[in-house]
């Protein structure tokens, strides 16, 4: 949070001018011990924030290797996405470009599009709590994960900008199990399981909740899933003005959620000790997106990664983790989408798998900046 003008700071870049903070509300997990989730509320940011090169950045071979970075709050993403692949001078980077407007990009005389496996996952996490389902029993769970055709979720819902995973750690990161396969499409095993495991309650609709942004996949995971274990599903789709208190009901673990699914992503900020930042969120016992008691042998695995100091045993026993919520199918294992960014052609940006950052990021003598 920059919520004062500068300049200070010591990373790449200065804060020069402007601001820019959010307003968060907390969450209670659990009271003793204490332990929370932040959700944001609204976000205060000045029409520019400026940030200047710090001179004194102590990484001289990475950068910083632009003299300014503007950012511009004063436009929406349609503007900004507009500017950057029709006109030279107003916009450079655009982030969080959506699948939909790949094409455009690519398109684009002004821009390119860039692509990175990120640290973030999709997921589906079970509503344990209610008491007239068996998610508590593996195979159901399992035959849910065998529902689903995770290539043509990727090919429709994202439009091929999204990889499958295992389970909740990424192929890329450095404490994934190699051994692990992303589950296949079978949906005679899985209708094998699902009738071992009792099935599902005889006339009742399964709910599968998303925000807006996850609703195509929302829907092709739902048609899957009635397609191979004939059962009616619903698809509820999330308001952004009403995301928040969903996600404040299945924290706070006081009200019986109204899904039976809820479509969930979160992300990593580094390519090792992954369960801290996505699995103890869907797992945890104080995981903002559990929904039904807590899983002891996950505690205790996490207790033992959580405590390790030695990064060749951090790693190791980060991938018990992922092998054990595997084997177990604790959520429903979907996709990691790639981060698209439109980038001016002139510009030559890294992308990050986790940030973004831009002390690398350079620009060449055809740039706008440099024409002029």
């Amino acid at each position: 949070m920059l919520d004062a003008s500068g300049p200070w700071g010591t990373a790449p870049f200065i804060l020069s001018e402007g601001y820019s903070s959010i307003e968060n509300k907390i969450a209670i997990i659990t009271r003793k011990p204490f332990a929370c989730t932040w959700l944001t509320e609204a976000e205060d940011r000045t029409s520019v924030v400026r940030l200047e090169a710090n001179p004194n950045y102590w990484n001289k071979k990475r950068g910083p290797r632009i003299e300014r970075v503007v950012f511009r709050n004063d436009l929406s993403p349609e503007q900004a996405l507009e500017l950057c692949t029709s006109t030279e001078g107003h916009v450079d980077i655009v982030t969080d470009v959506e699948p939909a407007d790949a094409s455009g990009v690519v398109s684009s005389a002004c821009a390119k599009l860039i692509s990175v496996d990120a640290n973030q996952v999709l997921a589906g996490t079970f509503n344990r709590f209610a008491k007239d389902s068996s998610f508590h029993d593996r195979r159901l769970r399992e035959a849910f994960n065998l529902s689903v055709n995770r290539e043509n979720v990727i090919a429709k819902g994202f439009l091929g900008y999204a990889n499958t995973i295992a389970a909740m750690t990424p192929s890329w990161a450095k404490d994934f199990p190699e051994e692990l396969k992303p589950r296949p499409y079978d949906p005679a095993k899985a209708r094998q399981l699902f009738r071992e495991a009792g099935g599902w309650p005889s006339g009742r609709v399964l709910e599968i909740a998303a925000t807006e942004k996850y609703g195509s996949p929302a829907r092709l995971i739902a048609n899957d899933i009635k397609n191979v274990l004939r059962i009616d599903t619903k698809v509820k789709i999330i308001p952004e003005s009403s995301k928040n208190k969903w996600l404040r009901v299945a924290a706070e673990k006081k009200l019986l959620p109204n899904w039976d699914i809820l479509l969930v992503d979160t992300f990593a900020l580094f390519s090792e000790a992954t369960p801290a930042f996505i699995h103890r969120e869907y797992f945890g016992a104080d995981g903002a997106y559990r929904a039904g008691p807590k899983f002891e042998t996950f505690d205790q695995l996490y207790a033992q990664m959580a405590s390790e100091t030695d990064p060749d045993q951090l790693i190791l026993k980060a991938k018990q983790i992922d092998r054990y919520v595997y084997h177990e199918s604790l959520a429903l294992f979907l996709i990691a989408p790639k981060k698209l960014y439109a980038v001016n052609r002139h510009v030559n940006f890294q992308p990050y798998r986790s940030t973004f950052e831009l002390a690398e990021t350079e620009v060449n003598n055809q740039h706008w900046s440099r024409r002029t």
